[in-house]
């Protein structure tokens, strides 16, 4: 991974995950060739693992000249009612979120009152 190539390393994203796709807005240029091309995305791998949870990995990389930008990676689980979403990429950022199955979040309904 490079952090020549991106303008803030691993930024945090809140409760953004991304399973595809780049954060565009934190790439400044490819370190190697010095060109700001689109990113392309190779070695895109989904494992789903004995337990459930599902894996997304994959590399950022210059459409260029083919330098390693960054490896992203995404984990999808279910714990109890709620999805589990994380992401971890030196580019696209820092990233976790939950989300309710029910039809209604129950944390939200509690907080009405």
């Amino acid at each position: 991974m490079c952090g020549e190539c991106v303008k803030s390393k691993c930024p945090d994203r809140g409760n953004t995950c991304l399973d595809n796709g780049s954060y565009i807005l934190n790439f400044d240029h490819c370190a190697e060739c010095q060109k700001r091309e689109p990113i392309k995305i190779t070695q895109r791998n989904v494992e789903v693992k004995d337990d459930g949870e599902e894996v997304i990995s994959y590399e950022h990389k210059c459409t260029y000249c083919c330098h390693l930008i960054a490896e992203h990676e995404h984990t999808f689980t279910i714990e109890g009612e709620y999805q589990e979403y994380a992401m971890y990429c030196l580019l696209c950022g820092v990233g976790n979120d939950t989300i309710s199955v029910q039809p209604v979040d129950p944390r939200k309904e509690t907080a009405l009152f």
